[in-house]
């Protein structure tokens, strides 16, 4: 790869996140290796999505072992099958089911990062709406009907599922408000479809509606978005959950267990072929996939649909299951990525790389020395140190990399800040959730 081949505005967005230890939002493809047979799996989900399938993958890693860099990868090879994507991470004021509105809240987060190939970056529900309005206007203006009347038309299949009815009122809405010129009619069924109304009093009085998205109905909302989403002309919805390890950190027993039910919704729909276009993506840790207390393998029927294949021995994978461990990157991947990484930073002043390979060698072998086999498996702390290397060398002129490497602390980020956020729900206890 050379200077000319990444735009500039792709290698601030590389350097600056993975200088800070985050996944860049732009130009995965520049430092994306390894874990091809991994990346295929997904890529066959996003197929199947596409082709008027279900899907569901859980992707388990350690902390800093590329979880949320090879979730971020997919997503934009969603966009790119036309997809639209939403993503969010679970948090303590956001889970797939709750009491107080963490639900609803996980929905608003989903649907504000809503996004499309022309608004990858999210925010992008209103133009999906206006997307499948204005379709229903070519239809309605080719068959020489209403456009009301074809709408319902194209939505009559929404009444299927639960809250379909309202669902495709305040579709309607937003087409009156657009024809009417009234943009608070606009905004209250844009603010409907994030699920931002929270009394169903004011919904009501909006847009006539006597349902909103609340705890009890996220699910079957998403469900709903996926066949809207196909109307308006994509070829499906495909979610992306990450931080799943907050619910397994959830210390009342009642909320991990209901959080699971939800998740076993999923899969059940997902396996079983009862979705149409949508695809689920959930990144967690070890831990909250098979700690037989408090994981996804305390709830037995979970476990039972998520165990791995017990064939499976060393160098051997399966892609065919729900559960995707990742590999951890060989000596030789994660060499390539750092000569990447540097191709990415560009040449000195004088057009010269800032590293030799040797620097590059020598830099993993110190790596290994601090951190141990550890560096393959969670990469995330060594990338950010070479990065930081690649900075200093930059800003200082005439400094040799002999005379850094040595002295480099490289320490294993163990990932293990807490916060106490609240009480739980059984009301007698707090919860510790990582930040």
């Amino acid at each position: 790869m050379s200077e000319r081949t990444i735009r500039p505005r792709d290698r601030d967005a590389i350097l600056q996140s993975l200088s800070a230890g985050v996944v860049p939002r732009r130009g995965l493809q520049y430092i994306q290796v390894g874990r091809a047979g991994e990346v295929k799996a997904l890529l066959q989900d996003l197929d199947r999505v596409a082709d008027g399938g279900g899907a569901v993958r859980f992707i388990i890693g350690e902390y800093g072992s590329g979880k949320t860099f090879f979730q971020q990868l997919i997503r934009m090879a969603a966009l790119e099958k036309n997809l639209v994507t939403m993503h969010a991470d679970f948090n303590p004021d956001r889970r797939l089911h709750g009491s107080n509105g963490q639900a609803r809240s996980l929905y608003a987060e989903l649907t504000r990062n809503m996004a499309t190939r022309s608004s990858p970056e999210g925010g992008a529900i209103g133009a999906v709406v206006e997307k499948f309005i204005s379709a229903t206007m070519d239809v309605a203006r080719q068959n020489d009907t209403n456009v009301p009347a074809e709408m319902r038309r194209r939505m009559s299949n929404l009444s299927e599922l639960v809250g379909g009815f309202d669902f495709a009122h305040v579709i309607e809405a937003y087409w009156r408000g657009f024809q009417e010129g009234n943009a608070d009619l606009q905004e209250a069924a844009i603010r409907w479809l994030r699920g931002e109304y929270s009394t169903k009093t004011e919904a009501r009085q909006d847009l006539g509606v006597r349902t909103i998205v609340d705890d009890a109905n996220v699910y079957d909302q998403i469900k709903l978005l996926s066949r809207f989403v196909v109307l308006a002309g994509y070829s499906g919805l495909y979610v992306v959950l990450d931080e799943a390890v907050n619910l397994y950190k959830l210390t009342s027993t009642q909320a991990r267990t209901s959080n699971y039910e939800q998740l076993l919704r999923i899969v059940n729909d997902a396996l079983q072929g009862s979705v149409e276009h949508l695809g689920f993506m959930v990144a967690g840790t070890p831990e909250f996939l098979t700690d037989t207390r408090r994981g996804v393998y305390s709830y037995e029927a979970l476990q039972s649909r998520l165990s791995e294949n017990r064939y499976l021995g060393a160098g051997l994978t399966d892609y065919s299951g729900p559960v995707i461990r990742l590999a951890s990157l060989t000596p030789e991947e994660l060499y390539v990525l750092l000569t990447r990484l540097l191709a990415v930073y560009g040449p000195d002043e004088r057009g010269h790389l800032l590293l030799p390979d040797e620097a590059v060698t020598a830099f993993m072998r110190h790596s290994s020395e601090r951190i141990g086999s550890d560096y393959f498996r969670t990469p995330r702390t060594t990338i950010r140190a070479f990065v930081q290397l690649l900075a200093v060398l930059q800003q200082n002129p005439g400094t040799r990399w002999t005379d850094i490497i040595g002295s480099i602390e490289v320490v294993p980020d163990k990932d293990e800040s807490t916060a106490i956020v609240g009480i739980s729900d059984d009301g007698d206890e707090l919860a510790t959730f990582r930040l």
